[in-house]
């Protein structure tokens, strides 16, 4: 490969890394052809893209960002990798990845950037898989803040009504009387 080439694929990988807040970096070792195509097909249809890269691409690419990601060197760049990227949804990879494992366990996550927080080690795709959206926190916090005004209307109508009740109640008493 000439260094033009190794170039442009860093210069397209460092593009993509600042472009996209999250990424994934997966290992497929011991993967049929089948079993990759299948893995392809699916991150297709999710809009996930799915890239085999070498780790001293990753690697030179992630030097050009900001953030640090010298943690990834010593464990999640190691051996075969591969990089997934969504550009809406940090958990869509997560999701495929654990679904996918049902059929194959061959397919290991390795690392992942998380609006520059680092998650390194398959036992993080549970963690990966819960973490909210930003649309999903706004939309609980919104909920939040409209409770406590739904709930002083609903005990502003609720206690009108009772207080009615109530006092219908008295009147009858009184003219029964």
């Amino acid at each position: 490969m000439k260094r033009e080439d190794k170039g442009a694929i860093i210069e397209e990988l460092t593009g993509k890394f600042q472009s996209t807040p999250f990424f994934y970096i997966t290992e497929a070792n011991g993967m049929t052809v089948a079993e990759v195509n299948e893995l392809r097909r699916k991150c297709f249809e999710q809009g996930i893209e799915y890239k085999v890269v070498k780790n001293t691409f990753i690697k030179k690419a992630l030097e050009t960002l900001d953030a640090d990601y010298t943690p990834f060197n010593d464990t999640v760049l190691q051996g075969q990798s591969a990089v997934m990227f969504h550009p809406d949804n940090a958990k869509a990879p997560a999701k495929l990845i654990k679904e996918f494992r049902r059929t194959s366990e061959k397919l290991q996550l390795k690392g992942a950037s998380i609006d520059s927080s680092l998650f390194i080690g398959a036992d993080q795709l549970d963690t990966l898989i819960a973490l909210k959206s930003k649309e999903e926190l706004v939309g609980e916090i919104i909920g939040l803040l409209q409770s406590p005004a739904k709930n002083v209307i609903s005990a502003l109508q609720g206690g009108g009504n009772k207080l009615a009740g109530i006092l219908k109640t008295l009147s009858e008493r009184e003219e029964a009387a």
